[in-house]
Formats: C-alpha cells, sequence, structure tokens
C-alpha cells in the first residue's frame, strides 16, 4: 500500500499535529490558561506551520526539478 502526499492530506496533518499540540498544552498543568493557548499559543503554532509548509513545498520543488 503506497501513502501519497497530496495537498488536504499534508495539511490535514499538519492541523491534527497543531491541534494534538493545543490539547497537550490545556491538559498539562503549566501555568497557561486555555484563553492563553488559545489566543497566543494556537495562531503561533499555525504561522510558523505555514511558513515552514511553504519552505518545505518550495525545497521539494527544488529537488523533484534537480535531481
Amino acid at each position: 500500500m503506497e501513502f501519497e502526499f497530496n495537498l488536504p492530506v499534508s495539511v490535514g496533518i499538519v492541523v491534527v499535529l497543531i491541534a494534538l499540540g493545543a490539547v497537550g498544552l490545556v491538559q498539562s498543568d503549566m501555568g497557561m490558561s486555555e484563553d492563553t493557548v488559545l489566543t497566543m499559543v494556537v495562531p503561533s503554532m499555525a504561522i510558523f506551520a505555514t511558513i515552514v509548509f511553504a519552505i518545505g513545498v518550495k525545497y521539494g520543488e527544488y529537488r523533484a526539478t534537480n535531481v
């Protein structure tokens, strides 16, 4: 069975990772309120994931054309 990484699958994986991180922070007793996690941490995680995802896609395109 071969698994293909297309855009919906890749974005879904990123969303699941961000959700797991947010749930972990909310459930742990680190002194951060749920409000802080949802208004500050989750948007930061989403922006960082978007930047890294775009860089990864561009690097993959470069590797695919210059092998």
